[in-house]
């Protein structure tokens, strides 16, 4: 999960044959009232939906093609989803976690390592 602005602030794994939708549900702590969910389509179900509106944050989740009555996307907002995208190039560019070296707990060790980088690029001093 990224800020507005790209840079993480939940991170998990998961296994690779976990479904997204039902492994996010805990990382949906960090949001509160007035704040925005921007999700594709792995994320679309109702239950998260009810879930986001109880606690009085907004959905913007593409909904699956199969839903009989889709709810409304606003496109405008949807667009802001390419920031997790590249957030995952950016952390992309460190080679262990490219290649996937590591194949036990240090990975999320790794992934946590790179992330705390490219927020320190934030507030690198550039004089």
């Amino acid at each position: 999960m990224t800020d507005a602005r790209g840079l993480p602030i939940a991170l998990k794994l998961t296994p690779g044959q976990a479904h997204d939708g039902r492994s996010a549900e805990d990382m949906l702590d960090t949001l509160g009232a007035g704040q925005t969910l921007i999700a594709d389509a792995a994320y679309d179900s109702d239950r998260l939906r009810d879930h986001l509106r109880s606690i009085g944050a907004c959905a913007v989740v593409k909904p699956i093609p199969r839903r009989t009555a889709p709810p409304p996307l606003d496109r405008t907002v949807y667009r802001r989803r390419n920031r997790i995208e590249r957030f995952f190039s950016k952390i992309k560019h460190f080679r262990a976690i490219a290649t996937r070296y590591e194949k036990h707990a240090n990975y999320l060790a790794l992934i946590k390592l790179a992330a705390t980088r490219i927020w320190l690029r934030l507030y690198e001093s550039v004089s």
